[in-house]
C-alpha cells in the first residue's frame, strides 16, 4: 500500500512536466509568439505581432480582444480556422438577400468580398459552392480572377410554386440551387433578382431570396431556410463560412528552392508542392512526419506503433524515422504456415466455386438491370406493333470496349440528362454513346416508349438512334456520330466565329425547322422536344443540321395538344408562357427555335451579362431593336453583307412572330419551315409584305451605323436590285 502511494505521489509531481512537454510539442506557432486567439489556433507562417509571421504583411493577423472570447482577423475578415496541412483558412462572409412584401420590393442587402489581387489568398474552387435560396430567384456571382484582366460570371435559378414541392437536403433547383466557381477567384459581387413575380405567389412561405458563397461542408438545405423567421431572416448581417486557399509568394517550388534564404519550407522533413488555385507554393511534412513544415525542425517523426496507424499482421510494430517496421513473430508465423498449408487445397477448390458463383451473379445482375430498365417492355413493344426495328440492343461489354472503359478523353459532351462519349465499334463505325443519369422507375415505361419511337424516326435532320444497352444500372443510348460540333460552337466560339455564311445559316434554320415539324406532326406519335437550343443542333462535315438530345422530350398522346409538366429547359430559350403555366405545347418549341434564329442573325448569346439590364435577354433586345427601327444595328456583319434587305427583314419578322409571348399568336413549325424554305430561294417572295417606311427607316440606320460591303449596305446596291416596288426615301 505504501509503494502504491509513493507511485501516485511521483506521478502527480511529474504531471505538470508531462503536460508542459505535450503542449510544447503540439505548438505550431513561431516560438515566443501567441499560439491562440480566442478559439482559433495560430500556426506559422501566420502570426500575431511583430516578427511572428513570415512576411509581416499578408500573414500578419490581428487578435481583437474587445470580443469575448477574442476574435482573429485577416485583412478585415474574421478567421474561423487555419490549416497548415491543407493550405486553407476559413473566414466569414455576408449573405446577400432581397425581401418582398405584398406591395413589391421591401429591402435588400448585397454581398461583396474582395481579396487583394497581389495577396496570397484566393477563394477555394474545390471547397466552396455558390448557393441561392428561394422559390422565385435568379442569382448571379460576378468577379475577377488572379489575373486582374480576367473576369467571370456564373449563377443559377431556383423556382418552386408550393412549399410541399421543396425537399430537405436537396439543392437541385427547387427552392435551392448551387454551382461552382472557377479557379483563381479573387473578388466577387452577388446580384439577386426575381425570376418571375417578386415572390408574390409564394409570399406565404418564402418572401425572400438569398445568395452566398459558402464552404461545401458548412451548408445543408432545409425548407425552413425559406421562411422569414428561418435561418437567414431578412439577411441583414448574416454571416456564412467560406474557405480561402493561401500560398507562399508567386513562384513555383523549383524557382523558390534556388533562393534558399527565402525558401519557406524550413523543415528538412518537408515537401514543397505548387498551388493549384493561383501562383505560389505550399509546404507539408513528408510522409511519416507531422507538425509545422514552415519551422526549422517543425516536422516530427510519427510513432505509428503508439498511434496505431500501422499494419503488422504477422509481427510486432517497431518504429523508425519516417515509418515503421514489422518484426516477425516466429511462433505466430509457424501457426499461420501450418494452417495455410492445410487450407491451400480448400482455397484452390473454393476459388473455382467462387468465380463460378461470381460469374452467375454478374449474369443475374445484368438480367435484373435489363428488366429494371424496361428491356422486356421494349421487346413487348416490338412484338405488339409488328414492325421491323433496326435499333440494336448492345451488350455492356461492347460499349465498354468501344469507349475504352468510358475514359475521360472519350467525353465529347455533358448535359443535364447524362454524359456523351465517343465510341468506336468493332467494325470501325464511330458512334456517340450517351450514358444517362439514374432513371426514375416510374418513368421506365415512358423511357422505353421514347426509345421505341425514336428508333423508327428516319429523318435526315434528326440524329439517328442506332441502339441501346439496358443491362447496366443506367440505360445507354447509341447514336450516329456527328463530327463537326454544334451550331453554338460555330456561331459563338472564337475559333469558329463568323465561319458560317448567311446562305448556310438560312439552310440550317430551314432544316432544323423541318425536323421539328416532322416531330410535331409527321411522327407516329407527336414529340415535343422541350430543349431546342443551338447546342442541341449538331452539324456534320457538310454543315447539315442534325437535331439531337431528346432527354427532356415528351411523347404527346394523339388526343392532346398540351402537357402539364415540371418546367424544364435552358435559361434564355425557355418559353415564358410554359414557364408561367407549366403547360407544354408545340408552340414552346417554336419559341425556343425563334431564339436560335435570332442567334444566327445576330451572332449573340441568348443571355449576356455584359449587356445592359434591358438588353441582357437576347429575345427582348432583338424585339426592342425591331420596334425602334434599328434592326441592322444588331445583325452580325457577315449576315448584313450577304443577305438582301427584304430577305433579312423577312427572316427577322419570322423570328419576331416565333417570339410572341402568347403561344397562340406564334406560327406552327410547319408554317415556319415552309416560310424558311421559301426564303432560301428568295427574290421577291409573296409572303414578304414590303413596308417601305420600315425599310427606309432601317436603311437610314444602316447608312449611318454600318459600312459593310454586302447586299444590305447602302442605296446603290438596292438601286441595282431587281426587287420591284422598293423605293428609297431620302
Amino acid at each position: 500500500m505504501r509503494e502504491e502511494m509513493a507511485m501516485w505521489h511521483l506521478l502527480l509531481q511529474l504531471l505538470p512536466i508531462i503536460c508542459l512537454t505535450a503542449g510544447a510539442a503540439a505548438s505550431l506557432a513561431k516560438p515566443g509568439c501567441p499560439e491562440r486567439c480566442g478559439d482559433v489556433n495560430i500556426s506559422y507562417p501566420f502570426g500575431v505581432g511583430d516578427g511572428c509571421s513570415i512576411d509581416g504583411l499578408w500573414f500578419n493577423l490581428t487578435c481583437n480582444k474587445t470580443y469575448d472570447p477574442p476574435k482573429l482577423f485577416m485583412t478585415g475578415y474574421e478567421v474561423l480556422e487555419i490549416s497548415v496541412q491543407q493550405g486553407q483558412a476559413r473566414a466569414n462572409t455576408f449573405v446577400a438577400s432581397y425581401c418582398y412584401n405584398s406591395t413589391g420590393y421591401m429591402i435588400g442587402y448585397n454581398s461583396r468580398m474582395y481579396l487583394d489581387k497581389s495577396g496570397p489568398y484566393t477563394f477555394s474552387n474545390t471547397r466552396n459552392k455558390f448557393t441561392a435560396l428561394g422559390c422565385d430567384t435568379q442569382a448571379f456571382i460576378k468577379g475577377s480572377l488572379v489575373d486582374s484582366d480576367s473576369n467571370f460570371t456564373s449563377g443559377c435559378v431556383s423556382f418552386c410554386s408550393e412549399e410541399q414541392r421543396v425537399v430537405n437536403g436537396t439543392c437541385s433547383g427547387i427552392g435551392c440551387c448551387q454551382t461552382i466557381i472557377p479557379v483563381g477567384a479573387k473578388r466577387f459581387d452577388i446580384w439577386l433578382g426575381s425570376s418571375a413575380n417578386n415572390h408574390s405567389r409564394v409570399l406565404g412561405f418564402n418572401p425572400c431570396s438569398y445568395a452566398f458563397l459558402i464552404a461545401d461542408d458548412g451548408f445543408k438545405f432545409n425548407k425552413k431556410d425559406l421562411a422569414i423567421n428561418g435561418t437567414y431572416g431578412d439577411g441583414k448581417g448574416k454571416l456564412v463560412p467560406v474557405v480561402l486557399d493561401w500560398a507562399i509568394g508567386n513562384q513555383t517550388c523549383e524557382s523558390a528552392q534556388k533562393n534558399s534564404s527565402a525558401y519557406a519550407c524550413k523543415s528538412d522533413k518537408s515537401t514543397c508542392y505548387n498551388s493549384t488555385n493561383g501562383p505560389g507554393y505550399r509546404c507539408n511534412c513528408s510522409q511519416g512526419y507531422e507538425g509545422n513544415p514552415y519551422l526549422e525542425g517543425g516536422c516530427k517523426d510519427i510513432d505509428e506503433c503508439i498511434t496505431g496507424n500501422y499494419t503488422c499482421r504477422a509481427g510486432k510494430c517497431k518504429n523508425k524515422e519516417g515509418g515503421y517496421d514489422c518484426t516477425p513473430n516466429i511462433q505466430l508465423l509457424v501457426v499461420i504456415l501450418g494452417v495455410g498449408l492445410s487450407l491451400l487445397f480448400v482455397l484452390i477448390a473454393g476459388s473455382f466455386i467462387y468465380w463460378g458463383l461470381k460469374k452467375r451473379k454478374i449474369i443475374l445482375l445484368k438480367e435484373k438491370f435489363f428488366r429494371q430498365n424496361g428491356g422486356l417492355l421494349l421487346q413487348q413493344q416490338i412484338t405488339s406493333h409488328g414492325v421491323v426495328v433496326t435499333t440494336k440492343i448492345f451488350s455492356a461489354e461492347e460499349l465498354e470496349r468501344a469507349t475504352n472503359k468510358y475514359a475521360e478523353d472519350r467525353i465529347i459532351g455533358r448535359g443535364g440528362y447524362g454524359t456523351v462519349y465517343k465510341g468506336i465499334l468493332p467494325d470501325n463505325t464511330t458512334v456517340a454513346i450517351k450514358k444517362s443519369k439514374i432513371v426514375d422507375e416510374t418513368q421506365i415505361e415512358q423511357f422505353i416508349n421514347e426509345v421505341f419511337i425514336l428508333s423508327q424516326i428516319n429523318h435526315r435532320n434528326v440524329v439517328k438512334l442506332l441502339g441501346c444497352c439496358l443491362e447496366t444500372e443506367v440505360p445507354l443510348l447509341v447514336y450516329e456520330f456527328i463530327s463537326n460540333g454544334t451550331l453554338f460552337h460555330h456561331i459563338h466560339e472564337e475559333g469558329y466565329s463568323s465561319s458560317i455564311s448567311f446562305e448556310d445559316r438560312l439552310r440550317i434554320a430551314s432544316e432544323t425547322a423541318g425536323a421539328l415539324d416532322y416531330l410535331h406532326s409527321a411522327a407516329s406519335i407527336p414529340i415535343f422536344h422541350r430543349d431546342v437550343k443551338s447546342t442541341n443542333i449538331l452539324l456534320d462535315h457538310n454543315l447539315t443540321a442534325k437535331v439531337s438530345d431528346f432527354g427532356a422530350s415528351r411523347l404527346v398522346p394523339l388526343d392532346q395538344t398540351q402537357l402539364n409538366t415540371l418546367v424544364q429547359g435552358t435559361l434564355g430559350y425557355l418559353d415564358p408562357e410554359y414557364f408561367q403555366t407549366g403547360q407544354l405545347t408545340e408552340k414552346s418549341d417554336v419559341y425556343s427555335f425563334g431564339v436560335v434564329l435570332v442567334e444566327m442573325l445576330t451572332g449573340e448569346k441568348p443571355i449576356c451579362m455584359n449587356r445592359s439590364q434591358e438588353e441582357r435577354n437576347l429575345s427582348m433586345h432583338f424585339i426592342l431593336s425591331m420596334k425602334e427601327n434599328r434592326l441592322f444595328g444588331v445583325l452580325e456583319n457577315r449576315v448584313v453583307d450577304e443577305g438582301g434587305v427584304e430577305q433579312l427583314l423577312a427572316v427577322a419578322r419570322l423570328a419576331k412572330r416565333c417570339l410572341k409571348v402568347k403561344g397562340e399568336e406564334r406560327p406552327t413549325m410547319k408554317e415556319v419551315a415552309m416560310e424558311l424554305e421559301g426564303l432560301r430561294g428568295f427574290v421577291q417572295h409573296p409572303w414578304v409584305q414590303s413596308n417601305h417606311e420600315e425599310t427606309q427607316s432601317l436603311l437610314g440606320e444602316l447608312e449611318i451605323g454600318y459600312s459593310g460591303n454586302g447586299n444590305a449596305a447602302g442605296k446603290d446596291s438596292l438601286n441595282n436590285n431587281t426587287m420591284s416596288g422598293l423605293e428609297i426615301g431620302r
